[in-house]
């Protein structure tokens, strides 16, 4: 998923051929992901209250207020860093769904 290696810590929890699932852990305040761009929709899970800072491939720069347990989606395909805002620890969840929905 990334393409250049940032800061912050990912840990692989799941990965199989419906979702995977990572850990991002941010140590300090200006740690981030690096440059990425999502191959598949996502959710993430905040485990903390606080502050990121997206950063678009165009330059836009907007600060997204997190709440811990409170998810949000987001579609593939926007390149992007991610960067805490936050003078603690902090960490999210991602869950990237490999699959499309299943005919029923």
């Amino acid at each position: 998923m990334c393409s250049k290696t940032g800061t912050a810590t990912p840990s692989v929890l799941i990965d199989n051929d419906r979702v995977r699932v990572t850990e991002w852990r941010f140590a300090r305040r200006g740690d981030n992901t690096g440059w990425h761009r999502h191959d598949y929709d996502y959710v993430v899970i905040p485990l903390f209250d606080g502050t990121l800072e997206i950063v678009t491939g165009n330059g836009e720069r907007v600060e997204a207020r997190l709440h811990n347990g409170v998810p949000y989606y987001r579609e593939l395909g926007v390149e992007h860093d991610v960067i805490s805002g936050n003078d603690f620890e902090c960490a999210f969840i991602e869950v990237e769904l490999l699959e499309n929905k299943r005919e029923t």
